[in-house]
């Protein structure tokens, strides 16, 4: 099994650097570029909220990226040490009384551009959201 392992601290200014590495890993198995940018998108939603939420941008605090090759994709973890939440428990963007707040969307964006997520209480502390991307049928 392939796996790369990063560990960044809780600024914004290494979210670029995660999903960068997360894209480059995923390139190398072949993802095409819509691919690529779903992907993108996913992990950049995951950290910021790890980041920000998880970890409230206390820079002592990691975030951790586990990036694994699976025989029919990739599988992208990122765990935080914060106190996790229940990710049904966040308003639905999509409603009407919620289309201007200025939040509530990574989860949806996850949602939509990853065939599975996942969010998982940490025994060891934090919150973990697994999320996979599979490639697509023709490719293979």
């Amino acid at each position: 099994m392939l796996q790369k392992i990063l560990s960044i601290p809780s600024r914004i200014d290494e979210i670029d650097r995660a999903v960068n590495e997360a894209v480059e890993f995923a390139a190398s198995f072949g993802f095409d570029s819509d691919s690529l940018y779903a992907i993108d998108i996913a992990v950049r939603e995951a950290v910021a909220n790890a980041v920000k939420h998880g970890n409230g941008l206390d820079e002592n605090k990691k975030v951790e990226i586990i990036l694994t090759a699976l025989g029919k994709g990739i599988e992208v973890r990122v765990r935080d040490s914060g106190n996790g939440f229940d990710p049904n428990s966040i308003p639905d963007p999509t409603k009407p009384e919620n289309l201007l707040k200025n939040c509530g969307r990574g989860i949806l964006f996850m949602r939509s551009f990853m065939e599975e997520v996942e969010w998982i209480k940490d025994s060891k502390g934090g919150m973990i959201v697994r999320m996979c991307k599979f490639f697509k049928k023709d490719f293979i």
